[in-house]
């Protein structure tokens, strides 16, 4: 059964507190289920010459989406560069999950309040996902091609942490009367054709690092 983040925390402060009194390694047990198998496959696909992983913790009207399309843009702009040899990887992690959701689903649950989101023009509380929003949604150009479905459909990788997706998890099991798993199916359903889920966003910004990625704290 997945943990909440509260679990997760309370073990992992259990855990500092071991290896610091014991000086023993933390028990494996002591962290939450995970869903794995994971796919990280994705970091093979970080070829470009340039290369920057977008970490967003925080909606902000979907504008850490934006800036890594603004980086796009503005390195072939400025340098250049033809879009192969950039290589721009996007984490959406903490409440920034919500980001990763369709809008019927977001809208039924009321996870734009939960989350804090609004819209990217006229900041009012939306129960939409900004990082979906477009041309037909009113976005001025160049940002209309900074939509997350227009970003991944032209090879940008998104990826989503685990640990986040628990909060949009127990709001669905809560408001549906369902099972952690049943909600978790529902959750998953839910998210944007093309998001990798990932064990938490911190793997994921590690790991994108490694590949060679510089950071960018985009919200």
């Amino acid at each position: 059964m997945a943990h909440s983040r509260r679990d997760f925390v309370q073990q992992l402060a259990l855990g500092s507190m071991g290896v610091a009194g014991l000086g023993h390694t933390i028990p494996a047990d002591l962290f939450p289920a995970q869903a794995g198998p994971w796919d990280t496959s994705w970091a093979a696909r970080i070829k470009g010459k340039h290369k920057a992983c977008f970490d967003c913790t925080e909606p902000e009207s979907g504008y850490g989406v934006w800036r890594a399309n603004a980086w796009f843009g503005q390195y072939m702009d400025v340098l250049k560069v033809s879009a192969s040899d950039l290589s721009p990887v996007i984490i959406l992690r903490h409440n920034a999950i919500v980001l990763t959701l369709q809008h019927a689903f977001i809208k039924k649950y009321a996870l734009g309040k939960k989350f804090g989101v609004t819209h990217p023009l006229t900041g009012a509380a939306i129960e939409q996902n900004p990082a979906l929003l477009d041309e037909k949604d009113g976005i001025p150009a160049p940002f209309n091609n900074g939509a997350l479905p227009k970003q991944i459909a032209r090879g940008v990788i998104a990826l989503a942490c685990n640990l986040a997706l628990q909060d949009v998890v127990d709001v669905v099991a809560a408001a549906d009367k369902v099972n952690d798993a049943e909600a978790r199916k529902r959750s998953l359903a839910a998210m944007l054709p093309g998001v990798i889920l990932q064990p938490s966003g911190v793997f994921a910004a590690v790991r994108a690092q490694e590949a060679g990625c510089a950071y960018v704290k985009a919200s």
